[in-house]
């Protein structure tokens, strides 16, 4: 499909300032779903074995299911937007994420467990749906801000920044301020200080969401389409199809999915772990940035990293330590106390270093991937193979945490006993979490090193093909009127396609 460059002002810091400011948005609102479980598990009494868990997969897989429909939606959307159109469904989704995130922590303990349950699937739908309209065109974006693949390593690098801030702020804070000591000196949960905080991470996230949607700058026309009289229309199941075709994609979602496991399905255990392993539920999130803190150590690195090595051939190598980091916590005595937790500190920094490198170029990898199904079927589709990503990534998202729960149910874990946990469960509950890890790392290393399939090498060719494809192809003009591009062509496109190989490979030395 041919695109139209704008002529905008130069790629810099500003747009990746910007697009960090879009993922902040989004995880401030995001990274509440750890809170989820300890809240409807220990405060409102839901049961842990199996209703939390069969809730959870139920508005999981909604929520995956949602993520396609609306970007079908979006893609098929040719309406003209003051703000654009990308832009307009992100500051939709912004205004219902000011409250929304609030809904999933309305705090009735006494309630039945019928209007529980009521209220924990309305309260998700609901914010799921904002936060879809929200995410779903900022993560398509990215392939509209910069065609350049180390452009878009940037702008991935620092949407993982702005993610890590947007988790790193309710993840330090929020243990600090959900949790008060009762008359026996036992630590507990106030679950009625949740849905305030709540509130208070909706006003920030937009915040941050109107400083991107107003500070973005797009250099590909989000509305150009190819203009054939026998041209199909857009059809969402061959979409799906063409999706499972992508192999990029598909190997892209699997490391995500890998990650979110690791990342999400680990969260409630590793806050039951510092609750009544480590008998400290407050340092918890401190404890947790040191996986983070590599992520500002590499990110200046990036560019030459991929520039270097490439893409994929970073994320593998970051897999495998990241595997390395996780059997540290099978091998060191990670006792219950300060020892212990020094050990895990360890651990969690050396998982942290692989992951930091993989999630910095993750968002790139699906971009490519964006390329890759307009290399093989003749389309771009971005917000469809992105909302597909996201669906599968959403399913890892409720499997995880439901999959956690049960596990953890089978190691001796009782939500009605809440904080009061038996040792010997405790103690299943620190191997659990070591387990979980390893296998999120494992799997990363499967998505990455496995089946995603543009190497440094391929991914030159892809890009040199598709610069020679939109060189000769007849585009529309944003108000519809076909009109054909001006190109002083080369003589056969053989010549194109080397010129293009030359100048990406000597714009590769210079960096």
């Amino acid at each position: 499909m041919a695109q139209a460059v704008k002529q905008t002002r130069p790629f810099g810091i500003r747009d990746k300032i910007a697009y960090a400011a879009g993922d902040l948005g989004c995880n401030m609102s995001f990274a509440l779903k750890g809170t989820l479980t300890l809240f409807w598990t220990i405060y409102m009494g839901l049961d842990a074995t199996w209703v939390f868990p069969l809730l959870m997969i139920i508005v999981n897989i909604w929520d995956a299911i949602n993520d396609p429909l609306i970007g079908g939606m979006i893609d098929s959307d040719r309406r003209n937007y003051k703000l654009g159109k990308f832009k307009t469904y992100i500051f939709i989704g912004s205004i219902g994420l000011l409250v929304a995130g609030a809904l999933c922590f309305l705090p009735f303990p006494k309630a039945d467990d019928w209007v529980k349950i009521v209220l924990f699937i309305a309260g998700y739908i609901l914010w799921d749906a904002f936060y879809t309209v929200a995410n779903v065109p900022y993560g398509s974006m990215m392939s509209l801000i910069s065609e350049d693949p180390g452009d878009r390593a940037q702008l991935s690098a620092w949407r993982s920044i702005g993610s890590i801030l947007g988790n790193m702020l309710p993840m330090v804070l929020l243990p600090f301020l959900i949790y008060t000591t009762d008359a026996s000196g036992q630590k507990i949960l106030a679950g009625e200080r949740v849905f305030f905080a709540a509130l208070i991470m909706g006003i920030l996230g937009f915040i941050f969401f109107q400083f991107m949607i107003r500070t973005t700058t797009l250099r590909v026309d989000e509305n150009m389409v190819k203009v054939k009289e026998d041209a199909p229309k857009f059809n969402i199941f061959k979409a799906m199809l063409n999706f499972l075709k992508n192999r990029a994609a598909v190997g892209a979602t699997i490391a995500a999915m890998a990650m979110f496991i690791g990342m999400q399905g680990t969260t409630t255990a590793v806050n039951i772990l510092f609750l009544i392993y480590f008998k400290n539920p407050e340092i918890s999130g401190l404890i947790s940035m040191f996986s983070v803190i590599p992520m500002f150590v590499f990110m200046p690195f990036i560019r030459k990293v991929v520039a270097k090595w490439g893409k994929q051939e970073a994320c593998v190598v970051a897999s495998l330590v990241s595997i390395a980091g996780a059997a540290l916590l099978l091998i060191l005595p990670i006792t219950p106390d300060l020892t212990g937790i020094i050990m895990y500190m360890i651990s969690m920094f050396v998982y942290g270093v692989g992951l930091s490198v993989y999630t910095a170029v993750s968002w790139s990898l699906m971009a490519d991937a964006i390329d890759y199904n307009e290399w093989k079927h003749g389309t771009r589709e971005e917000g469809t193979v992105y909302s597909l990503h996201s669906f599968f990534r959403k399913l890892a998202q409720g499997v995880g945490p439901a999959l956690v729960l049960s596990l953890m149910g089978l190691v001796g874990f009782n939500s009605e006993l809440g904080e009061a946990q038996t040792f010997e469960t405790a103690s299943n509950i620190r191997w659990l979490v070591a387990v979980l890890f390893l296998a999120s790392a494992a799997l990363m290393f499967v998505g990455v090193g496995v089946v995603y399939n543009l190497n440094k090498k391929k991914l030159a060719v892809m890009t040199a093909e598709i610069a020679a494809r939109r060189a000769t192809e007849t585009v529309a003009t944003v108000d519809g009127e076909a009109e054909e591009a001006v190109v002083e062509a080369p003589e056969t496109v053989a010549e194109e396609l080397v010129d293009a190989a030359e100048i990406a490979t000597e714009e590769t030395k210079n960096e």
